[in-house]
């Protein structure tokens, strides 16, 4: 089987590839003209074109064909999280939330986060090489960090939002239920939707965050019976996310 060479490419039309993937076509995997390429514009459409001009500086190409790609999943995934102290997890996150599938990633800052400050043009690096690495069609949005309290005060998030934390809920309202499977919500809330998590920091939402979230609507719920890190919480939840939107 022929290997393909998938390319990010936001602006199709401009049949030039962008700098940083030229760079890569020309010196790294060394094609030339007449050599096909497979492009993603991260709007949900694939391209198959043709190299027409090849130069260490810049990679020319004609489209021969465009084929919109149906959803892999129905409704938008969305996680909200807290970024690690250590940058390598979050990047790791993206990573493997890309390869699994998700829309929107919202980062948090927290009472207790211990990184107050993320500059996200690594994370969309890494977005956009595991979107080639696992052919999807649809580029993830990375949101830059925001406070918790602008963040659940938010007009635009869906209605099934959800926040994920290790206190008791009794100690949270004083309610005697205890926390719900994020699971057993989504498979039993009937057509998959729009469905957003918060992950708290290493060192959990404060309880007075975790009231304001269910103040403005957002509903405590367990991840399961294991302690997870911040990384490995944010890829269970988008997981479960997914399995239930599965079409």
């Amino acid at each position: 089987m022929k290997e393909q060479h998938f390319f990010y490419q936001p602006e199709p039309d401009s049949l030039r590839l962008p700098d940083e993937e030229a760079v890569h076509a020309m010196r790294v995997l060394r094609l030339q003209a007449g050599d096909a390429i497979q492009l993603m514009d991260g709007q949900g459409v694939f391209y198959d074109a043709i190299i027409t001009e090849a130069s260490n500086h810049h990679c020319r190409y004609r489209i021969v064909q465009a084929t919109e790609q149906q959803p892999e999943w129905q409704g938008r995934i969305h996680i909200a999280v807290a970024p690690t102290k250590n940058l390598d997890r979050m990047e790791w996150l993206a990573e493997k939330v890309t390869e699994i599938g998700f829309d929107r990633m919202s980062l948090l800052e927290c009472r207790f986060s211990e990184r107050r400050n993320v500059k996200t043009e690594r994370l969309e690096r890494i977005v956009v090489a595991a979107m080639k690495q696992s052919h999807k069609a649809w580029k993830p949005i990375i949101e830059p960090m925001q406070s918790f309290e602008s963040f659940v005060c938010r007009e635009d998030l869906p209605q099934m939002r959800f926040i994920a934390h290790c206190y008791e809920q009794v100690d949270v309202d004083g309610g005697d239920s205890d926390k719900i499977f994020l699971h057993n919500i989504l498979q039993t809330s009937g057509k998959p939707s729009d469905a957003l998590v918060m992950i708290g920091p290493e060192g959990d939402f404060s309880i007075d965050e975790v009231r304001m979230a269910q103040q403005h609507g957002f509903r405590s719920v367990s991840l399961g019976t294991s302690r997870l890190r911040t990384e490995t919480a944010a890829l269970v939840a988008a997981h479960l996310m997914r399995l239930a939107a599965e079409q």
